[in-house]
């Protein structure tokens, strides 16, 4: 039986957030709901920021409360402090993601607090999530590189990570924020944290084309959990540099092909995938939804 591995389309919320035509809150959940057709079972669907900082992820409440919330999927929001995480509460996601950043600078730049505050934080929304019944992943910003600072070291990226895994998160998500990491640095970090009854995942930006080979290590290494953004949109507006994530049709394509199971439809991928630049406005950086699947290797690893 082949290997599952949980694919996170982050598209409506990290896919977006860095774009010059802001989509509507309808657009968005219609985005939410072309995934979910195409098999996505964990989409996250929105960010609980300010306005006036992330304008296009205004209307998160709008976007949430369009959804097909019957249908299994399980909808995440991304939240950076407190009052993010009420909102998300609030508006009934099924799922907190929760962004804890491992270096000072970026802690500074992208949510004007420190490490230290940020994990405490961290550690405060577990608990707070468990009361209040909802599913909390922690994810760890610029794991494996700082646009302000540089190289990060594993053991401060190790360090946090036990700390955090320490409080009973649901799941701990491992993120090349600039898309820096290689596979070896993957395979450390990974390696040591995976054991039973802990769910690692990762996420990789593939800015410097490393992004699949990373997702490949990090399965091979025991992550059961990737994120990916339809289409390779996204990019953080406070790291400079930061392209796109790992497209989700190309990451179906190389795990199907591979032998696992994403439980994705490769056609209504990239159909998803070409509605989506059409809203945008250009061409997204997919390979797989220009190329396509002319041999039927996912298809056929399915």
């Amino acid at each position: 039986m082949p290997v599952k591995v949980s694919v996170c389309d982050v598209g409506p919320r990290d896919g977006l957030q860095n774009e010059s035509r802001v989509l509507a809150p309808e657009v968005r959940a219609e985005l939410c709901a072309r995934l979910a057709a195409a098999g996505l079972q964990r989409i996250e669907a929105v960010s609980f920021v300010r306005d006036d900082r992330v304008p296009a992820m205004a209307g998160a409440e709008a976007v949430l409360e369009a959804v097909d919330k019957t249908g299994g999927v399980r909808w995440a929001g991304l939240v950076l402090n407190e009052r993010g995480y009420a909102r998300a509460v609030e508006a009934g996601v099924d799922e907190i993601r929760y962004g804890l950043p491992v270096t000072a600078a970026f802690a500074e730049r992208n949510q004007r607090t420190t490490v230290d505050a940020a994990l405490d934080l961290g550690l405060e929304l577990v608990n707070r999530a468990r009361h209040d019944g909802i599913r909390c992943t922690v994810s760890l910003a610029v794991a494996f590189g700082c646009p302000f600072e540089g190289a990060v070291q594993a053991e401060t990226v190790l360090g946090i990570a036990e700390k955090v895994l320490a409080a009973g998160p649901d799941e701990l998500i491992l993120a090349d924020s600039i898309g820096v990491g290689v596979p070896r640095q993957v395979r450390v970090l990974v390696g040591e944290l995976v054991e039973p009854g802990r769910i690692v995942g990762c996420h990789f930006h593939n800015t410097r084309n490393t992004g699949y080979a990373n997702a490949l290590a990090a399965v091979e290494a025991g992550a059961t959990v990737l994120d990916s953004s339809v289409g390779g949109l996204g990019g953080c507006p406070f790291a400079p540099g930061a392209t796109g994530n790992i497209a989700t049709e190309d990451l179906v394509y190389l795990l199907e092909g591979m032998g696992y199971d994403t439980g994705v439809d490769l056609n209504d991928l990239r159909s998803c995938s070409r509605w989506l630049a059409e809203q945008v406005g250009h061409e997204l950086p997919s390979l797989v939804a220009r190329a396509g699947d002319p041999c039927g290797v996912a298809s056929s690893a399915s």
